[in-house]
C-alpha cells in the first residue's frame, strides 16, 4: 500500500468550508490508481480564519480522508524539524511538499530557505531511505506582482530549488520537481490572490499528478 502525505502551508492546509487541493489530489488517486493507497500524516485539521484557530474540520467534504503535515503560516523551517519523525510514525512512501512561500515571505531569504528544504529532504531520507518526494515550486501569488524584492527572491529560490532536486536526486530515494501550475492565474485561480479557489485547488493537484504519471507511471494524466 503506497502511503502519501502532504506537506505544506496555509494553500495546502485549507481554511474551514474548503475542499483543498489534498482532496483534489485524494479524488484523482481514486479514479486512476490501481494499487492500494492511503492519505497519512499527523494533523487533521483546518484553519478557521474566523477564529484564527488551526483546530477546525469543517472540511467541504466530511468524509475526506484528511490526515496531512501542513500549517497556516508555517514553511520549510518549520516542517524540517517535523518531517523526521512524521515519516517514521506514519510509514510515508511519497511526500508530497508544497512549501517556500510563508519562508519567504516572513523568515528566510531565498539561500536560507534552499539549505532548509537540504535539511528536509535530508531529516526524511533518514526516517525512510527510500521515501520519494515531488516537490512544487512557490507558485504565483498576488505579493509577488506588487513587491519587487519579494518577487526577486521567489525567482532565486525557485532556481535553488530546482538545482537542490537535481543535486539530491537518486534512485533510492527519488525527488521529482513539479512543474507549476500551468496558466495559473492569481485572479482567477485564488480567492485572495494566494489561497486557491476550486480552479486553483484542481491546478495544484495535477502539477503533483502529471509529475508523479510522466516520472513514475503513477497513475494517470490528470482530470478535473
Amino acid at each position: 500500500m503506497l502511503r502519501f502525505m502532504p506537506v505544506g502551508d496555509s494553500q495546502t492546509i485549507g481554511s474551514a468550508g474548503e475542499h483543498t487541493w489534498r482532496y483534489r489530489m485524494w479524488q484523482h488517486l481514486r479514479e486512476t490508481y490501481a494499487g492500494p493507497f492511503r492519505i497519512v500524516g499527523p494533523r487533521e485539521t483546518l484553519y478557521d480564519k474566523a477564529t484564527e484557530s488551526p483546530d477546525s474540520y469543517e472540511y467541504a467534504d466530511p468524509d475526506f480522508p484528511r490526515a496531512h503535515l501542513a500549517g497556516w503560516g508555517e514553511g520549510w523551517l518549520h516542517m524540517t524539524p517535523l518531517i523526521g519523525q512524521a515519516v517514521r510514525a506514519q510509514r510515508a512512501d511519497i511526500l508530497l511538499v508544497a512549501l517556500g512561500l510563508i519562508d519567504l515571505g516572513f523568515y528566510t531569504n531565498a539561500v536560507q530557505t534552499a539549505d532548509n528544504a537540504r535539511a528536509f529532504i535530508a531529516e526524511a531520507r533518514a526516517a525512510n531511505p527510500r521515501v520519494r518526494m515531488v516537490v512544487l515550486p512557490v507558485i504565483p501569488n498576488v505579493r509577488a506582482e506588487s513587491d519587487a524584492p519579494f518577487a526577486t527572491e521567489v525567482a532565486a529560490f525557485n532556481e535553488l530549488l530546482a538545482k537542490t532536486v537535481a543535486d539530491l536526486d537518486e534512485p533510492r530515494s527519488p525527488l521529482l520537481l513539479a512543474s507549476p501550475p500551468a496558466s495559473y492565474d492569481v485572479h482567477l485561480d485564488t480567492y485572495d490572490g494566494t489561497h486557491p479557489n476550486e480552479s486553483g485547488e484542481h491546478r495544484i493537484a495535477e502539477a503533483f499528478a502529471e509529475a508523479m504519471y510522466q516520472a513514475w507511471d503513477l497513475g494517470e494524466p490528470y482530470s478535473a
